[in-house]
């Protein structure tokens, strides 16, 4: 999948990939924000990069999130099942993922974090959705990625949120955020774990984790949990670049619930 326009297919792993403009943020918010990092924190809501955010009832976001849930309700039977007896667990996609669960199991702290950050990057090709799929946009629940071997930015995004709730991570401390790459202009998703009161990022785009308040030129849009969907409000961001040039027009009128491409 990806926002704002095709980019070449078949990039190097770990590349950006891009998520939706769904009409629920003003095309004004397109650009970034260059402010004192000290004033970015002027509130902490406790979710990842301390900003105030608020539920959302509609929209293309929610629709794709409820649809990813619906199926990972399923895949946990199946994973249940198939951890329970793997000798008799007929889906290969279900073993491979286990087997990333399972390292993690053996780890404690950021180390779990690390490893199932970095054995997803590993076990994912990025391919955009247009040509998996056939389709601009497509949000697929983890056996589904792992059964091609490849997805984009929310396939890794969310197979670690259940990969790490799996391992032991409680649900209160996961997120899924949809953020903005001010400088390529171009939409991303990322996983988010707490860890003793920090936020940590884990990327598709890099193997390090990287803590929220670190992170730089991401407008973060939307935040994803098992309750739902909150839009992040217009709140000043975490920036340390120069404002860049506008994105070309045609870039940022893109549809309700639709996905440019720029894996």
């Amino acid at each position: 999948m990806g926002l704002f326009g095709h980019a070449r297919v078949g990039r190097a792993a770990l590349l950006a990939c891009g998520m939706a403009w769904f009409a629920l943020v003003p095309r004004a918010t397109a650009e970034p924000l260059t402010v004192p990092a000290p004033l970015a924190l002027t509130l902490d809501s406790g979710e990842p990069f301390a900003l105030a955010a608020s539920p959302i009832y509609s929209g293309g976001l929610l629709t794709k999130w409820q649809g990813v849930a619906h199926k990972l309700d399923d895949e946990r039977v199946q994973l249940a099942l198939c951890d329970g007896d793997r000798e008799r667990c007929v889906s290969d996609a279900a073993l491979k993922f286990l087997a990333i669960v399972d390292t993690g199991r053996q780890r404690e702290g950021r180390a779990r974090l690390g490893e199932i950050n970095r054995a997803i990057n590993l076990a994912i090709r990025p391919v955009e959705d247009i040509v998996q799929y056939g389709v601009i946009d497509f949000w697929s629940s983890p056996l589904v990625t792992f059964y091609h071997g490849a997805g984009d930015c929310e396939d890794y995004a969310i197979a670690k949120y259940v990969a790490l709730r799996m391992a032991g991570i409680a649900a209160e401390d996961l997120r899924i955020v949809v953020m903005m790459d001010t400088l390529r202009h171009e939409g991303h998703a990322v996983a988010a774990v707490r860890l003793d009161g920090h936020w940590l990022i884990l990327d598709n785009r890099r193997m390090a984790m990287v803590e929220d308040v670190n992170l730089r030129n991401y407008r973060p849009l939307f935040v994803i949990d098992d309750a739902g969907v909150m839009k992040y409000s217009d709140m000043p961001l975490l920036a340390s670049m120069p404002e860049p040039a506008p994105a070309p027009a045609a870039a940022l009128n893109v549809g309700p619930g639709l996905i440019g491409a720029s894996n």
